[in-house]
């Protein structure tokens, strides 16, 4: 059932409107008002899909309901009906964010074709919304320990910010998450967040990988192809395992941080990029730079920003909250019913020494979960959470 709010102070033109929209689907769920103030009043009320809306109109005028609904936060597609002399008024409300503009008497194809567009791009958004909140789910930052508060207010000072974040850690810390948290709080969120494992891309496909290439650069390049940092464009670009990339591939990076520009490999004309760029990686890049590994130059303009996330032996604390989280999500994943763990379970995972970090203990509480019995006890860690013996 899809809910539209027809706003017009025509009796004859909503009634025909209404017949319509009625005929092309009978789900459709139309409610009417005669005026711009009465349509804002029922737009605040109710939940539409919809709003079809007449520009001039006593009280409040068609531009003006739509100013105010999206002030409100209402972002509901509004299609405006003008008469023909009101072109230019059109205009002005499609730069406040009308979906669309129909003159009037309208033309019965026109009008059902941008209904059902509207309609199809309010389900769009609202898919995107629901993604967007299963995503943030996804990537939380999980602990209440000052370490992650630390973190916490790095992100929220920095995400605001143009400026390039270096991202440290041990593997298995969180580095990812920190990166999308730092796009998510960003003017860019709305953009793409783009991830390159540089670890997991051959050298000798890297520069392809990022910078893109033309039809005939090398023997498999059958057409043109974008590479990340055009997908990226408007965005952030998140560069994980950094350290790993080659020197050549390093140098590009360089210039296109200096310049906002790229190349295409086997190309000759510059691209212009307007990216954010996020680097992480879990290796000391002093010692890279000093072996010649690592450019010093690149490291500069990557760590504008540092964020060192901790290891698990360093906020200990978090455990039992940690635990209880991975807990729910693998008792859903699963279909089984979530454990409770006992305090000596809880305190032998606090001594564990977790070399591997947040995935590590997510690993072994999901082992927990379908091995050990209910509640898990300290005999179940000892059994089911030991490391092998060298």
């Amino acid at each position: 059932m899809k809910k539209i709010l027809l706003i017009e102070d025509e009796e004859p033109i909503r009634r025909v409107l209404v017949r319509i929209l009625v005929e092309e689907n009978k789900d459709y769920q139309i409610s009417e008002c005669e005026d711009g103030k009465a349509g804002f009043s029922t737009l605040t009320k109710d939940d539409f899909d919809l709003v079809l809306c007449d520009i001039k109109m006593p009280k409040m005028d068609g531009v003006e309901v739509l100013q105010k609904a999206r002030e409100k936060g209402v972002s509901v597609p509004f299609i405006m009906l003008t008469g023909h002399g009101n072109v230019a008024t059109a205009v002005e409300a499609m730069k406040s964010g009308a979906y669309d503009f129909i003159s009037k008497p309208p033309d019965l194809n026109r009008l059902l074709t941008a209904v059902r567009n509207a309609l199809e791009t309010k389900n769009l958004v609202t898919e995107n919304i629901k993604l967007k909140k299963r995503i943030a789910k996804k990537y939380k930052i999980i602990g209440t320990s000052t370490a992650i508060n630390e973190i916490h207010g790095m992100i929220d000072k920095v995400a605001p910010t143009e400026a390039r974040v270096l991202i440290t850690g041990e593997n298995g810390t969180g580095k990812e998450l920190v990166a999308h948290h730092l796009h998510q709080k960003s003017n860019r969120s709305e953009a793409p967040f783009v991830e390159v494992n540089c670890a997991a891309i051959p050298s000798e496909l890297i520069e392809s990988e990022l910078f893109g290439h033309m039809k005939g650069a090398f023997t498999s390049a059958i057409k043109d192809r974008p590479g990340k940092f055009e997908i990226a464009n408007g965005g952030t670009l998140f560069l994980d395992e950094v350290a790993d990339m080659s020197l050549a591939a390093q140098a590009k990076v360089l210039r296109a941080l200096q310049e906002n520009r790229i190349q295409r490999v086997g190309g000759e004309k510059d691209i212009r990029v307007n990216v954010r760029v996020i680097a992480a990686t879990n290796k000391d890049l002093s010692n890279e730079i000093e072996n010649g590994k690592f450019r010093e130059d690149l490291y500069h303009r990557l760590a504008v920003i540092l964020i060192k996330v901790p290891s698990l032996s360093k906020r200990k604390a978090d455990i039992p909250i940690l635990v209880d989280y991975f807990s729910n999500n693998i008792a859903t994943e699963q279909g089984v019913d979530k454990k409770s763990f006992s305090k000596d379970a809880l305190a032998q995972l606090m001594d564990y020494p977790w070399t591997g970090n947040i995935r590590e203990l997510r690993n072994v509480v999901e082992r927990l979960m379908i091995l050990a019995g209910n509640p898990v006890t300290g005999n179940d860690i000892v059994q089911f959470a030991s490391k092998p013996k060298s």
